[in-house]
C-alpha cells in the first residue's frame, strides 16, 4: 500500500517512525510542515523536518522527541556567556545541521533538495519532502503581545500569551515543493498524522493546489488530543482560545472537508457516534505513542484500517 502522510512536531514524527517499521520505504513518503521555518543567530532552522528525518535516522533525542541524542552543549553556551541568545535550544551536532543547510541555501540549493541529500547522509530511505521550497511564517496572533512568529511564542514564551488567531504568511503566494503533489495523486491513501491541526497540518494544505487534490484521495486522520488533552504541545489550548472546545471530535470536525476516516484514542470511545454524525468513518484503538512498540502497534492499527477504508 503506497502512503503519503502528512506530518509536524514530536507526535507526528513518531507515528511516522512507526510507518517506516511497518512499510517498504518506496511506500512510504512524507510531506512535512515548514510553516515554523524561522531564522536564529542568522540561520535557517527547519524544526518540522530536522524532527522527522533525526527520528527516521534513530538519532533523535528520545527525552525530548527533537534534536539529537548525546548532544552536547557547547556553541550555546558559549554564545550565552558572550551575551548572545540561548531561548532556541541548539546542541553542537544540531548546529551543523543549520551552518550547512543555511551554507546551501545561500548556495541556491533548495530546501527540497537539501533535505533529500541530508537524509542520504544519515541513511533515511524514505522520501521527506518540505511541503513548499517558498517561506511560509506562521504568526500567532495574541492578545499580551500581538503578532508573534511561532518560535517566539511556542518556545520563548512557552505558548503563555493568549492566542486570538493564526496567519500564515507569504502562504498565497508559496507553490508545493518538487514531488509533493505527485506524492498525493500516487498515494492508495493519505494518513494525516496526530500533529497540531493549526500549526502543523493546517499550512501543508493551504499550500496551493494540495487541498484540491487530497480531496480525490482516500484519507485518515489521527487525533493528537486525547480525552482533552494535547498528548504534546499546545494544541488543547489552541482550540480553547479559538473559542472550540479541545476534543477528538473538534480535530475531526476541522478536518470534515478531505478526511473520511478518523482514528481515536479508547479514551474518547464515546466521541466515536458523533464522529460518525460528521459523515467520516471512526476508529478506535490505543492511540499513546509511549515507546517505541507502541508506535510500531499503532501504525499497524492505523494502516489495517486504512486497508478497510479502501476497500
Amino acid at each position: 500500500m503506497r502512503v503519503t502522510a502528512f506530518a509536524g512536531g514530536v507526535g507526528g514524527a513518531k507515528l511516522i517512525d512507526g510507518l517506516a517499521a511497518c512499510l517498504p520505504p518506496e511506500d512510504l513518503t512524507i510531506i512535512v510542515n515548514t510553516g515554523d521555518d524561522f531564522n536564529f543567530l542568522n540561520l535557517h532552522i527547519s524544526p518540522d523536518v530536522d524532527t522527522i528525518c533525526y527520528t527516521l535516522a534513530g538519532i533523535s533525542n528520545p527525552e525530548t522527541g527533537w534534536g539529537v541524542i548525546n548532544e552536547s552543549w557547547n556553541a550555546l553556551t558559549n554564545i550565552k556567556f558572550l551575551g548572545g541568545p540561548d531561548w532556541f535550544r541548539i546542541g553542537d551536532t544540531d548546529f551543523g545541521t543549520h551552518i550547512e543547510r543555511t551554507r546551501r541555501l545561500h548556495n541556491g540549493e533548495t530546501l527540497s533538495q537539501i533535505t533529500e541529500q541530508f537524509c542520504h547522509a544519515w541513511g533515511v530511505k524514505n522520501v521527506v519532502l518540505p511541503m513548499s521550497n517558498d517561506p511560509v511564517s506562521t504568526i500567532t496572533k495574541t492578545i499580551d503581545f500581538g503578532d508573534l512568529p511561532f518560535q517566539d511564542y511556542f518556545v520563548r514564551l512557552k505558548c503563555d500569551p493568549v492566542l486570538k488567531a493564526i496567519e500564515f504568511k507569504g502562504i498565497y503566494d508559496a507553490m508545493p515543493a518538487p514531488g509533493v503533489l505527485e506524492a498525493i495523486s500516487q498515494a492508495e491513501v493519505v494518513i494525516i498524522c496526530p500533529s497540531n491541526p493549526w500549526v502543523s497540518i493546517d499550512p501543508i494544505i493551504s499550500i496551493n493546489g494540495i487541498l484540491p487534490n487530497l480531496i480525490k484521495k482516500p484519507a485518515i486522520a489521527i487525533s493528537p488530543i486525547i480525552h482533552g488533552q494535547a498528548i504534546k504541545g499546545p494544541a488543547a489550548k489552541m482550540f480553547t482560545e479559538l473559542g472550540i472546545e479541545p476534543s477528538a471530535l473538534a480535530v475531526a470536525d476541522h478536518y470534515k472537508e478531505f478526511i473520511n476516516a478518523f482514528v481515536l484514542d479508547r479514551e474518547d470511545l464515546d466521541l466515536e457516534n458523533d464522529i460518525g454524525k460528521l459523515g467520516i468513518t471512526p476508529f478506535t484503538t490505543n492511540t499513546r505513542m509511549v515507546s517505541n512498540e507502541s508506535r510500531v502497534q499503532l501504525a499497524k492499527d492505523v494502516l489495517n484500517f486504512c486497508e478497510r477504508i479502501i476497500d
